[in-house]
């Protein structure tokens, strides 16, 4: 019986292309779907990347068919009767790197194509913009599992769309096309899907020519002017979803799902 070399490969990829630091969501199999190991290796990636004064732009894509689907209903599926411990673990992981992206000097672009769900979805608008593929589908998912949203949405989605827009965009769970997304703002360019990459590293190579110095006092200035408390935000995002998730509605809604994919 062949190995499962998909166990071996990392969660996550860096690349470098000059002044500019490439991250990889590299769980393709599972649509980049977020799970401890990948959780924890951005949080060490960010740590790295915020650390070093020769990158100025950072992208973060996914591998293969998709963005990310969101938190990895296996793993949600194996934990339903100590679920707290298990996501509270992952989230700060990703929370640390979260917080990162919003304070590092640096310009955050996200590359999105594919799936791009529930933590996914909130992940692709924590960046400071975002670039899309014409075959994006974007799902936010939480209404549906019965759970509020997480992964930095009420910040990141918020910011772009206003209160208002925010609370359809969660509530009503409807599919978002990439049309929808740059009419609201949430991206700021759509391109061809074969494209994606090609384009993304042209904008990011635009950006990095930028004087670093300037690149980070117009981040900082405009997160100024936007206001809020990060962290605080990012915790009360985890205590809801905890809340939510200690339910037997959220058991039943894992459990059924998770029958139907398999």
């Amino acid at each position: 019986m062949a190995a499962d070399l998909s166990c071996a490969l990392p969660p996550v990829l860096v690349d470098r292309d000059g002044a500019i630091a490439i991250v990889t969501l590299n769980r393709p199999e599972s649509l980049n779907a977020m799970d401890q190991a990948m959780a924890e290796a951005l949080a060490r990636i960010g740590d790295q990347l915020a650390a070093d004064a020769s990158v100025s732009v950072v992208v973060i894509r996914g591998a293969g068919q998709g963005f990310c689907a969101g938190g990895d209903i296996e793993v949600f599926a194996r934990n339903l009767d100590a679920i707290d411990p298990a996501i509270r673990g992952l989230l700060n992981a990703l929370h640390h790197f979260l917080l990162r992206l919003r304070e590092m000097p640096k310009l955050v672009l996200t590359s999105i194509h594919g799936a791009v769900a529930g933590a996914g979805f909130s992940l692709a608008f924590m960046g400071d913009m975002c670039i899309a593929a014409d075959n994006v589908r974007l799902r936010p998912a939480y209404a549906k599992l019965g759970v509020s949203p997480d992964g930095g949405g009420t910040i990141g989605i918020v910011d772009a769309v206003g209160a208002r827009w925010a609370m359809k965009i969660f509530l009503a769970g409807d599919e978002l096309s990439c049309e929808d997304a740059l009419a609201l703002g949430l991206v700021t360019r759509v391109v061809p899907a074969a494209d994606l990459e090609r384009e993304t590293l042209a904008a990011a190579r635009r950006l990095a020519e930028i004087n670093a110095a300037a690149l980070a006092a117009t981040k900082a200035l405009i997160y100024r002017r936007a206001g809020g408390d990060i962290a605080g935000q990012l915790d009360a995002e985890m205590e809801k979803l905890i809340g939510c998730m200690d339910s037997a509605s959220f058991r039943e809604r894992v459990r059924a799902f998770v029958g139907k994919s398999s």
